[in-house]
């Protein structure tokens, strides 16, 4: 089930609000059960065969966690390295297995029959949340272990697919909240604002963007310059409006419950370097690949040399994480080297005291960062390595530079001079040429020049009409907020959503749902 489509909005959403505070009111344990086997139907919409797998990691990993937590520490120490193993080995099977085999086909001459394997949706975040779980049990930072909880902390339908990659001491201690199982117009007002913003990313931008990426993927065809900038740049703002209209929407649809999922997204293409970038895109992943393999390598300890070779570990793993492939793990390997020049930049500038906190710097910088993430998705959405480098030789002009005959009709004797310096022009194409780098240009200036969603409300917020108001509860007497818009953003908000809605005909899968 897909959060953009009309199945989810009209029927799914308002029966699993409804009955979750109808619930509430009476007795908090069913009410997050029955959100807990929401969930469970939100993920077996997709394939019902994969509910039991996902319901056997979760036994597998609260009941190794709750050995953890009990046993002593000598014996401890091997349930976690048990069961954390457990958990990769799963991982590895349904997501690796056939590169493996192909690797050793290749390599060695072999004959190996590949296996077939459906990738199930969202294994990757939910064994690398319950990973997370297992180390925290290990490490003494776990105190809650309901396993209606704890089953609703793995399954919650808003991350389960495609993230955030959430920790318990967020999630668990929510859940056990009172306050979550009564209905607040403020949540509700908040809640369905930012699912709204993230609907109309999704389906006025980054869906519109996805015609003119994918041509250049799917038929390469030695690209000119501008040819392969356009296709790469289409895909670069259609991966990011993807995946920030999915983490606006799964925030979103976390607060009509009250419970706060962790910022995943913060405008990653204004990043200056490529740490930056990474505090900013996939901010839950980066995360865990710190805390749980990073610095347990030793992070920056050890010197300059460990700190790089960890970096280009860390980094390569993420790539894997993001798919079973040649192209990932170079994908990563670009970013463990970017993090690496980065970081032997900073040492040199420090030494020279070179001006790095000037304005000038950090255009030129963020420019050069936006670059270099432009040239590693290149590999990242190609379906191979030929198709990965075809692109990379078509953008640093390795098939000349060509423009529609059509532009070169109608800009006069400027075409002659551009033809002097190299300039082809092809028949056709001109309608399509423009309509790529109007969408291009449009995208980067909401990317790059107006606020995110979070910055948004946060702006917006203080300007509000907050109205102060009362219930009696159980006997007990309850106040809370009221968010009342100004009129000009409800018919912004509104508007906006109503061409979302308008666009639902054949909703469209999110980007990440394939990791």
């Amino acid at each position: 089930m897909l959060f953009n489509s009309f199945i989810f909005i009209f029927i799914y959403l308002p029966v699993i609000v409804v009955v979750f505070f109808w619930l509430g009111r009476r007795n908090h344990t069913w009410a997050a059960g029955w959100l807990a086997l929401a969930s469970l139907f939100f993920y077996g919409y997709w394939d019902y065969r994969y509910i039991p797998l996902l319901l056997a990691s979760i036994g597998f990993n609260y009941c190794a966690g709750l050995r953890i937590a009990q046993a002593l520490k000598p014996v401890r120490k091997y349930w976690l390295v048990f069961s954390v193993t457990f958990n990769l080995l799963l991982l590895v099977y349904f997501k690796y297995a056939n590169f493996f085999l192909d690797a050793i086909n290749i390599l060695n001459g072999a004959d190996f029959q590949t296996l077939d394997i459906v990738l199930p949706i969202g294994i990757s975040f939910y064994t690398f949340t319950q990973i997370a779980f297992l180390v925290d049990t290990y490490e003494g930072k776990v105190n809650e272990y309901r396993f209606v909880h704890y089953l609703l902390f793995v399954t919650y339908f808003p991350h389960l697919i495609a993230g955030p990659v959430l920790h318990h001491k967020e999630m668990m201690p929510q859940f056990a909240d009172e306050r979550i199982y009564r209905p607040s117009p403020t949540n509700f007002a908040v809640g369905f604002t930012i699912f709204c913003i993230g609907l109309a990313k999704k389906v006025l931008i980054a869906d519109n963007l996805a015609p003119y990426a994918s041509p250049l993927f799917e038929n390469t065809g030695s690209p000119s310059l501008l040819l392969a900038w356009g296709g790469v740049l289409a895909y670069t703002f259609q991966l990011y409006f993807d995946f920030s209209a999915y983490s606006d929407m799964a925030i979103g649809l976390s607060r009509l419950f009250g419970v706060k999922l962790p910022l995943n997204f913060n405008s990653p293409y204004k990043a200056a370097n490529i740490s930056e970038f990474w505090r900013r895109w996939h901010m839950t992943l980066s995360r865990f690949l710190r805390d749980y393999l990073y610095f347990p390598l030793g992070g920056s300890r050890s010197g300059s040399f460990n700190r790089y070779r960890n970096l280009m570990s860390v980094m390569l793993l993420g790539g894997m994480w993001h798919g079973a492939g040649w192209n990932f793990i170079i994908w990563g390997g670009l970013h463990g080297l970017f993090l690496v020049i980065h970081h032997t930049w900073v040492a040199i500038s420090k030494r020279l005291n070179f001006p790095s906190e000037s304005v000038a710097w950090k255009l030129i910088a963020t420019i050069m960062t936006f670059v270099a993430v432009c040239f590693a998705w290149v590999f990242f959405r190609s379906p191979d390595l030929a198709t990965s480098w075809e692109i990379v030789r078509g953008m640093t002009g390795g098939f000349g530079v060509a423009l529609p005959e059509a532009i070169g009709n109608r800009i006069g004797t400027l075409a002659s001079t551009l033809q002097n310096f190299g300039v082809s022009f092809y028949l056709g194409g001109g309608s399509r040429f423009i309509e790529t780098w109007g969408w291009i240009i449009f995208a980067a200036g909401i990317a790059f020049f107006l606020p995110n969603t979070q910055e948004l409300i946060h702006r917006f917020e203080p300007a509000l009409d907050f109205k102060a108001s009362s219930e009696i509860t159980n006997g007990h007497l309850t106040r809370w907020l009221t968010w009342s818009p100004s009129p000009r953003w409800a018919f912004f908000l509104g508007l906006l959503t109503l061409l979302s809605l308008l666009s639902l005909n054949r909703p469209n899968e999110f980007l990440y749902f394939q990791f």
